[in-house]
């Protein structure tokens, strides 16, 4: 009976040490799965995988990782390398007053005062040994010169070259091993494509010594703008990506950080961003670039020995044209790139370089926006057939 009796506390020993067991096991094998969070990323859901016992710091950099996307990369690439610039320019003013009278200046001529202004805009490095592109409106009349870098520093920078017409400043500041942008292709622009506009609106650089970005797309290619004070704005990138006051002269990247434009120009009739921004192809920068390094300027005094005007309704009549668009040749100076280039005299201009010409101010546009040694190929109307002219841009006869 004794035996009896000691069996049955023994069984239900060896069955808690079983159920103990299995417990202790179960909690094993689950402490090693992975614990699943799902974040949102750019309108999508990305799942991360964590340790069961991942601390708040492991959740937060998964977090953080889940947040990277092409943007942010890009950004990160090229801010480095974007500079903030402050030049102090010398202007002259006309002062007026009640004797503002030509009777009064013949006297006493005109009453002009000088004055010292300061302008604020954005530039980038694009080599690491300190070349900084820019606008020519923001630094080519500029007396003195300070970029500011991300680091902080504030160094002075030389004027290498300037030219008006394409609205193109290169600087130049000692340093080497500066952090610089790649020189992307503004040939393969896509409409739709992201694009990030970095630089320094209102001068908002100076607080944190870091650009500006805003992001937006490709809106347009190949935008032609009206001349303004001697600037020639052809072929312009436009974007939605906000640029403001201060934003001249920084770049337009795209997504893999590479540069495909300069901002150059905004539209406001509101005196506001109103989402309609254009900027230089870099296609169009990097032969100024190198002509700048080398003499300074970009030779622009050019001729053609070529009078036009305009194809009107009665031109249009008498050629047979079914719209009123392009130029007639009305006369041709003997020996000059014209006459070589094999145009006559009733040639009507209908394309120059591909692009249609609606009037002179078609042409002249392009031809302004050339460089001396350029070949410009003309499509002309002869005798109702169509042909191609290659006009020589040539230096200006003295």
């Amino acid at each position: 009976m004794k035996k009896r009796v000691w069996i049955f506390p023994l069984l239900v020993i060896i069955l808690l040490l079983l159920l103990a067991g299995g417990l202790v096991g179960y909690t094993i094998g689950h402490s090693v799965q992975p614990r699943v969070e799902t974040f949102a990323q750019a309108g999508f859901e990305q799942v991360v995988a964590l340790p069961a016992d991942a601390g708040r710091d492991s959740v937060n950099a998964a977090i953080n990782r889940s947040r990277q996307n092409t943007i942010t990369r890009a950004v990160a690439m090229a801010a480095p390398a974007v500079v903030g610039i402050n030049v102090i320019e010398v202007r002259q003013y006309r002062q007026y007053s009640p004797w503002d009278d030509p009777f009064f200046r013949y006297f006493f001529g005109d009453r002009t005062v000088t004055r010292q202004v300061q302008e604020l805009g954005s530039g980038f490095l694009i080599t690491a040994d300190g070349y900084i592109l820019t606008n020519d409106h923001v630094a080519g009349n500029a007396k003195e010169i300070t970029v500011t870098l991300t680091s902080g520093a504030q160094v002075k920078a030389d004027l290498v070259g300037t030219d008006r017409v394409s609205d193109i400043s290169l600087l130049k500041i000692d340093g080497k091993n500066l952090p610089y942008l790649k020189l992307g292709n503004s040939d393969d622009v896509i409409i739709g494509e992201w694009v990030i506009a970095l630089g320094n609106p209102f001068g908002l650089f100076a607080l944190n010594d870091k650009p500006t970005v805003t992001v937006g797309v490709v809106s347009a290619t190949g935008m032609n703008l009206q001349e303004k004070e001697g600037r020639v704005y052809r072929g312009m990138i436009q974007t939605d990506a906000a640029i403001n006051a201060g934003n001249s002269g920084g770049p337009l990247i795209n997504a893999l950080g590479e540069v495909i434009g300069v901002n150059a120009v905004i539209f406001t009739p509101n005196q506001g961003n109103i989402g309609l921004g254009f900027a230089i192809p870099i296609g169009k920068v990097k032969g100024i670039i190198e002509t700048l390094k080398r003499s300074g300027q970009v030779e622009r005094d050019y001729w053609t020995g070529l009078e036009v005007q305009n194809v009107d309704a009665r031109i249009a009549r008498y050629f047979g044209l079914d719209r009123e668009a392009g130029v007639i040749v009305a006369e041709i100076q003997q020996g000059s790139p014209g006459d070589r280039a094999g145009l006559r005299v009733g040639d009507i201009i209908v394309r120059a370089n591909g692009e249609r010409i609606e009037d002179d101010s078609s042409l002249i546009g392009i031809i302004q926006d050339s460089k001396v040694g350029d070949v410009i190929t003309l499509d002309v109307l002869r005798d109702r057939k169509e042909i191609q002219c290659k006009l020589r841009v040539e230096k200006q006869k003295s």
